[in-house]
């Protein structure tokens, strides 16, 4: 339904930044700016270590969600970014007097650097939106969150494996683990075709085919493990024949991380798309709505990503970086022009399927150097003067090919997806 309109808030009860709303809906889905552990009342850093830390950013995620009229229970994914992993013990303590079930899909990874000093946790989440985005006509808001596991994949008591909510499902971050949660022998390739297969496992769970995936996101320890990870994700993408036929490779993201949990050297994150909706919707045809891959030749290209997948009422925009088109090498000028540079590219990409700037609603925003987001935001104002989007920012110590920036993005997609091809 073209009707459907971009609707950015901020709430009262939580800390604001003037670069991005807190939470930006459109359609079926919010997506939240990440919180900090600030006491919107003193604007500082509360007094603590961890726990306290935790239990903060957690409060504030809670206000975003109340002050627009959700339910913590609508939450079909959280992210969390840590600065030492072996923190993540004391976290779900907090985390578990926030969200029980049905349990939001998770990712948890630690990074090199978070954009607020002192910080040791952030985190952002998705919501589910049932009354929709079309402005003064909302929805029933009676569609109902899909949270299931798999019999077969290790089943976390802090997550829950896939949440679908309308045409989306949101897997939580698969590492290579069995289905009793014991960590693979034999390095990143088998740790790689493991994660992978649990994804491929969850989704059989609920009669989803790889290739219903439009992005993932790939967190390495160690980015020169990559060719090695590519040559096992060559082996699941493409899967069906269809898929094979048109060369599908779903958007994708690459992100350098400091650690994951239980020592695992990969893990893999990843947005399906859902044809059947969820009750009360009535059911579709599987591939009633199609999923729509695009390349344009204004935007660098990747042969394991495509630029952008859209889905129903949103486009998902793989990583882009401070590279014009066709060519090998950075812009000159540091992070702030290869951020200008990286952000032109999405433009490109989402003008080249007829949208605007004004269509996004969340960016992700990796820094080598998070000391560079100064002289990257000033480059970001150029784009987004209002600061609409949801945004996270995470420093990441390095960046693929050695660039200082890496930008992804969701897109709002106001005509939806075709029940059949052109």
């Amino acid at each position: 339904m073209a009707d459907n309109a971009v609707l950015a808030r901020n709430v009262d009860g939580a800390p604001k930044c003037d670069m991005s709303s807190h939470t930006v809906a459109f359609s079926h889905y919010n997506h939240f700016s990440t919180q900090f552990p600030i006491d919107p009342a003193t604007g500082s850093i509360v007094d603590g270590g961890i726990k306290e830390q935790a239990d903060q950013v957690f409060k504030n995620i809670v206000a975003v969600i109340e002050g627009i009229d959700r339910k913590v229970s609508q939450t079909v994914r959280v992210s969390i970014f840590l600065k030492d992993i072996a923190d993540l013990d004391a976290v779900n303590e907090v985390y578990g007097n926030y969200f029980k079930d049905p349990l939001p899909t998770r990712t948890v990874v630690a990074v090199d650097a978070l954009p607020v000093e002192g910080a040791l946790i952030m985190a952002d989440a998705v919501l589910s939106h049932g009354l929709g985005t079309i402005p003064d006509a909302p929805q029933a808001d009676d569609l109902i969150i899909l949270a299931r596991n798999a019999d077969d994949v290790y089943k976390s008591p802090n997550s829950t494996q896939t949440c679908a909510f309308s045409h989306y499902n949101n897997i939580t971050m698969q590492i290579g683990i069995d289905k009793d949660g014991s960590l693979v022998s034999g390095g990143v390739k088998e740790e790689a075709k493991q994660a992978l297969q649990n994804i491929k496992n969850i989704l059989a769970s609920i009669d989803v085919c790889v290739d219903d995936i439009v992005k993932n996101t790939i967190f390495l320890k160690d980015l020169s493990d990559l060719e090695a990870v590519n040559e096992v994700y060559k082996t699941f993408f493409p899967d069906t024949a269809i898929a094979r036929t048109v060369k599908y490779v779903p958007a994708r993201s690459v992100v350098k991380v400091k650690d994951l949990p239980k020592g695992a050297c990969v893990a893999v994150e990843a947005v399906v798309s859902h044809g059947d909706g969820t009750p009360p919707q009535l059911v579709e045809d599987r591939h009633g709505l199609i999923v729509e891959p695009n390349n344009t030749d204004k935007a660098p290209k990747c042969c394991c990503s495509t630029q952008t997948v859209a889905f129903s009422h949103y486009n998902n925009i793989g990583a882009q970086f401070g590279k014009e088109a066709g060519s090998d090498s950075f812009v000159s000028g540091g992070a702030g022009a290869e951020a200008e540079q990286a952000l032109t590219n999405i433009k490109a990409i989402v003008e080249s399927v007829d949208h605007k700037l004004e269509d996004v609603v969340k960016v992700n925003i990796y820094l080598k150097d998070i000391a560079d987001l100064a002289a990257v935001d000033e480059a970001y104002k150029k784009f987004f003067p209002d600061g609409t989007p949801a945004r996270r920012v995470v420093g990441v110590g390095e960046i693929l090919k050695g660039g200082s920036v890496m930008i992804d993005a969701v897109v709002s997609n106001a005509e939806g997806t075709p029940p059949f091809a052109d």
